[in-house]
């Protein structure tokens, strides 16, 4: 099996005051909590924003993982809908000693390049920052954070550069080769 190498770059904020947001990009969209935690909604979206870019790591996991990872106090899915239609999401992990992290964001391809990723990140940022208002017994945020790497779109790092986010970590592995899955099996983008 062939291998490819993949930088990975860590940025954070440390502060509500680095956030820059984006401007929104019109009245036709909307981005909303999905307050129930469902497997079925939740890998729908890793696979629509996921499946052109290489997005694997949780293929494999079953319906119970999902449900259970998904059950964790702090874990929030933040969903971007353009005229009622799922356009992208942004995912967020409360940690220890108050850090979140976006495990996910992106949008499905469909609705990319129309400034909707700036504004959801924006937004999904100013959620982990008062993330614990939301969950009680959960320590104030304090530092908001993400990976991105070279299998990502080509405007994810420039997005949260914008966005206020700075590097402080990079490296690089060999990670096997795989084919784009698409948003389901046997699907082509």
């Amino acid at each position: 099996m062939s291998t490819i190498t993949v930088t990975t770059w860590s940025l954070e904020q440390t502060s509500p005051a680095d956030l820059r947001p984006a401007a929104a990009p019109g009245d036709d969209i909307r981005i909303v909590r999905a307050e129930v935690p469902s497997p079925e909604f939740s890998r729908f979206l890793y696979t629509a924003v996921g499946g052109d870019i290489r997005w694997t790591d949780r293929l494999g996991m079953t319906y119970a993982e999902w449900q259970e990872w998904l059950d964790r106090p702090g874990v929030e899915t933040w969903v971007a809908y353009e005229k009622g239609t799922p356009a992208g999401y942004v995912q967020l992990e409360a940690q220890d000693d108050g850090a979140v992290e976006i495990l996910y964001f992106g949008l499905i391809p469909a609705f990319r390049g129309r400034r909707i990723g700036g504004h959801l990140l924006s937004q999904g940022v100013a959620r982990a920052w008062d993330l614990a208002e939301r969950w009680p017994g959960l320590p104030q945020t304090k530092r908001v954070w993400l990976h991105t790497c070279s299998k990502d779109g080509p405007h994810a790092m420039d997005n949260y550069l914008r966005r206020g986010f700075r590097l402080f970590h990079t490296t690089e592995a060999q990670e096997p080769e795989v084919e784009t899955p698409g948003p389901w099996p046997g699907a082509t983008v």
